[in-house]
C-alpha cells in the first residue's frame, strides 16, 4: 500500500516520501457518522476528545487514523455545488479487503452507492456518508503495471462490475476481521471554482507534481503517485470561497521531516500566502478556504487552526 520513496529533497516539490493522514469531517450527528464508519467501513475509534463544546472523534483500522469527525451540529449542511470535499478515498492492500469493505459499505441503509470503475491504476467504488461526503473504496493495481506517458500516469474509466467483483473476492474471513484488516487514506478529491487557481496553489505552491488533466479537472501527487489530490469543477464551477457547514474541515499531509516543512514555508512565503508554523504543522488555506495541513509523522492534528 506504500508509494515507491525516495530520499533526494527537492526545494520545489514535495518529498517523494509524502503521504495523506485522516481527513476531518466537521459532522451534524456524531453518533451516526461514528456508527456509519464503525459499520459501513470496519473502522474502530482510536480516541476521542472535547474541545470546549466541541467533542473530536478519530476513526480508523488498526493503529492507522483514516477519519476524524468534529461534532459541529450548529452548522449548515453540505452543499454540493460548493467548493470543498468530492471524496475521501480510502485505499486497502487487495481484493480481498476492498470487497469485504465494499459490501459492507453496500449492505449499510444509510450508504448510497453512486458507481464504480476500473481507473487502469486502481479498482474503485464510490459511496455517500448520510451527510454528504463522498468516499472512495480502493485498491492500487501493482505499480509496475501503470501506463507512463511522458509526465502523465494513464488513467481511465472502464466498467467495473460490483456484483461480479463481489463473486470473485469476497471472503469471510477477510469479511469477520473487519478493523484487523488495513487501511488508510491514498487520496482526497476535491471540488473547486477554478482548476487554473487550484493547479497554482496545489502544485506551485503545496509542491504536488501534476501526473493527469482531465476535462475539468487535474490529478498531483508525490513520488510518482497517480495521485494524492485532485481537484475538479464538475459541481463547483465558479464557485468562491466556502461557507461555514458540515463537511471537510481540514485536508491532512504527512511529510517525513521538518526539512519538508522549511522548504514549503518558503514556498509559501515567496506567493505571500498566510499561514501558521507551530514547528511540527504548517496550516494555510486554499483559495476557497479548505484548510490545508502539512505535518510531520505523529504530529497531533485535533486543534484545527481555523473553520
Amino acid at each position: 500500500m506504500d508509494t515507491q520513496h525516495s530520499s533526494a529533497p527537492d526545494g520545489r516539490i514535495l518529498n517523494p516520501a509524502t503521504g495523506m493522514d485522516a481527513v476531518t469531517l466537521r459532522v451534524g450527528d456524531l453518533d451516526v457518522m461514528s456508527a456509519y464508519y464503525e459499520t459501513a467501513l470496519a473502522m474502530k475509534p482510536l480516541q476521542e476528545r472535547a474541545r470546549g463544546q466541541e467533542v473530536h472523534r478519530v476513526l480508523g483500522r488498526g493503529i492507522t487514523p483514516m477519519v476524524r469527525l468534529i461534532h459541529t451540529p450548529e452548522l449548515p449542511g453540505v452543499d454540493p455545488r460548493e467548493a470543498g470535499l468530492f471524496h475521501t478515498a480510502f485505499l486497502f492492500e487487495d481484493e480481498a479487503s476492498l470487497a469485504a469493505t465494499v459490501y459492507r459499505a453496500a449492505q449499510h441503509p444509510q450508504s448510497r452507492f453512486v458507481g464504480s470503475s476500473d481507473h487502469l491504476v486502481s479498482e474503485a467504488f464510490y459511496f455517500t456518508d448520510p451527510e454528504g461526503n463522498g468516499i472512495e473504496l480502493y485498491r492500487d493495481r501493482p505499480r509496475d503495471t501503470w501506463e507512463i506517458d511522458g509526465t502523465q500516469v494513464r488513467m481511465g474509466n472502464r466498467p467495473l462490475d460490483p456484483n461480479d467483483y463481489l463473486r470473485r473476492h469476497l471472503d469471510q474471513e477477510v469479511l469477520d476481521a473487519g478493523s484487523a484488516r488495513a487501511g488508510m487514506v491514498g487520496h482526497v478529491h476535491l471540488q473547486v471554482g477554478d482548476v487554473a487557481r487550484a493547479r497554482e496553489f496545489y502544485v506551485g505552491a503545496v509542491g504536488f507534481d501534476p501526473t493527469m488533466d482531465w476535462p475539468g479537472a487535474l490529478f498531483a501527487s508525490a513520488g510518482g503517485y497517480h495521485h494524492h489530490v485532485a481537484m475538479n469543477t464538475w459541481n463547483s464551477g465558479g464557485a468562491g470561497p466556502r461557507a461555514s457547514r458540515l463537511g471537510l474541515g481540514d485536508l491532512a499531509i504527512t511529510v517525513p521531516g521538518r526539512d519538508d516543512l522549511d522548504a514549503l514555508v518558503a514556498r509559501y512565503r515567496a506567493r505571500g500566502l498566510n499561514f501558521a508554523d507551530d514547528g511540527h504543522r504548517v496550516v494555510t488555506q486554499d483559495p476557497w478556504g479548505t484548510q490545508v495541513s502539512v505535518a510531520v509523522p505523529g504530529t497531533e492534528t485535533e486543534e484545527l487552526l481555523s473553520r
